[in-house]
């Protein structure tokens, strides 16, 4: 984001432009080979978000505390000179860029006819929506919907479209510059297995389908705003990569996000923002969780004829009911939750085999520590038990294999990020909704990279159902929000 406009006072002391340059020049340089990393880090500090000369000055004071003490007078000098421009004026800037960012944007004609023209075209996005959602993409055979995103891309003008290692469908819109990068993302997989019908149904503004809302919504926004930049020739300061990811639902275990941030964009991406499902939300607070497959696994046998054998399914269930046992803390939310339970071959056999899904969640690093220890101490209890209660025979083992690992994070409500969200949705005159939940953004926000998931406009109902709907009632509302929030994260 740019620092936005400045209201410019006259510099009563009439600094000598040229001087001035030289001078900062010479110090820039100076204060770059003695602190290296560290000025740049500080640097920021002294101006980024000063919205008086007062508060630029206080800036001054904290920043060159990180600095050591016989260099503080270079950056005390360097913020001096950064309270004048060139032509020798103060520069004072009018207000946070990114808590005006909305207003501004929306006065711009070109943003404008922009926003009219994703009214206007709301209709061929939602038969957008409906097209990619009849295309199957259960968990880990995403492969036919990035087909189709890939080609969508094709015919919206996108450069450098490829489909990564891990499936997830990249395309990028240049920048005038090198920066900020932006990406904007969706996903592409459902929660549904290939036994599920995927065909939608049409009653008024009302589709109905498994996936319509979550996210086949997330898509359309997806190509909606990069269909409207084309369309109406706006060009950001930075470029775009838009993409579709893979593996965000259930055991994906966020391989889509993974595979971007470790390995094909790796180190080149400055904001991240996900669109997921439907509504209005800005989920900020990315609710981490962990998942296991518990195995307990034993001889088996008859059930009446080797009576007496320790029993995997008896040993599953003492361990279901010290979970459900399991206290966990209101605040911060935390949460455990059995999802799938399996084994055994007959009514009348002892199982050999018993397994068991296990969700754990919560927004707190250190609870969701906490309440793993105790799943931990809850299985290896009911191993104990099941074993001892028939004195050793046929005694059982357990195994527990990691399945998901979703980190939890969180970016700043007064982060410059979370703030153009805001913005944005207040210059459509649309309610603020701050949230947390568990989304592709969870990775970003836990490498420290600012990051958010929005709503793609629109509501839903029965999430994760086949029966999922989505009202398309004024969802063009949640595109132009998209919209503005690529502009004002691309600058």
């Amino acid at each position: 984001m740019s620092d936005g406009p400045t209201t410019r006072v006259k510099n009563s002391h009439g600094l000598n432009r040229c001087a001035q340059h030289i001078g900062f020049q010479m110090l820039f340089a100076f204060s770059c080979s003695l602190f290296g990393s560290s000025f740049w880090l500080s640097a920021p500090l002294i101006g980024a978000r000063a919205a008086s000369s007062q508060e630029l000055a206080a800036n001054i004071e904290v920043a060159s505390a990180t600095i050591p003490s016989m260099f503080r007078h270079v950056v005390i000098a360097l913020g001096l000179i950064s309270l004048f421009d060139a032509s020798g004026s103060a520069r004072v800037p009018a207000q946070n860029a990114a808590t005006d960012v909305g207003s501004r944007l929306r006065q711009e004609l070109p943003v404008k006819a922009a926003i009219d023209r994703l009214q206007r075209h709301e209709p061929q996005l939602l038969e957008e929506q409906v097209r990619l959602c009849e295309i199957p993409a259960p968990p880990f055979k995403e492969g036919r919907r990035a087909e189709a995103l890939r080609q969508s891309f094709q015919s919206l003008g996108l450069k450098n479209i490829r489909i990564d290692r891990a499936g997830n469908v990249l395309g990028e819109r240049p920048g005038l510059a090198d920066g900020p990068r932006l990406v904007f993302s969706a996903h592409l997989d459902t929660v549904f297995g290939e036994d599920v019908a995927v065909r939608m149904t049409r009653a008024g503004a009302v589709i109905k389908g498994p996936g319509i809302s979550d996210d086949c919504r997330g898509l359309a926004v997806l190509l909606g705003v990069a269909r409207v930049l084309e369309d109406s020739q706006l060009q950001t300061p930075g470029p775009i990569t838009f993409v579709g990811t893979v593996g965000e639902e259930g055991l994906g275990d966020l391989r889509g996000v993974k595979e971007l941030f470790n390995g094909e964009l790796k180190g080149r991406i400055d904001r991240f923002v996900s669109i997921d499902g439907a509504g209005l939300g800005i989920t900020h607070i990315g609710v981490g969780s962990l998942r296991y497959r518990v195995t307990f696994t034993g001889p088996g046998g008859h059930s009446y004829g080797d009576f007496g054998l320790a029993n995997p399914a008896h040993a599953l269930g003492r361990a279901i009911a010290r979970i459900a046992d399991i206290q966990v803390p209101a605040v911060p939310k935390t949460t455990f939750n059995v999802g799938r339970v399996g084994g055994g071959t007959s009514v009348n056999a002892i199982a050999s085999e018993a397994w068991m899904e296990v969700d754990l969640r919560s927004s707190d690093r250190a609870a969701l520590a906490t309440l793993d220890a105790s799943l931990q101490k809850a299985l290896d209890g009911a191993l104990a038990d099941e074993n001892e209660r028939w004195g050793n025979r046929g005694r059982l083992t357990l195994s527990k294999t990691s399945v998901g690992n979703r980190p939890a994070g969180r970016t700043n409500v007064d982060a410059p990020i979370v703030q153009a969200a805001v913005s944005v949705t207040r210059a459509l005159g649309l309610p603020v909704s701050l949230d947390e939940g568990s989304t592709d953004s969870n990775l970003a926000m836990s490498l420290g990279i600012p990051a958010l998931t929005i709503d793609g406009g629109g509501t839903s109902t029965g999430t994760h159902s086949i029966d999922e709907t989505f009202d398309s009632t004024n969802s063009w509302q949640g595109t132009a929000r998209a919209l503005l929030l690529a502009l004002a994260l691309a600058r």
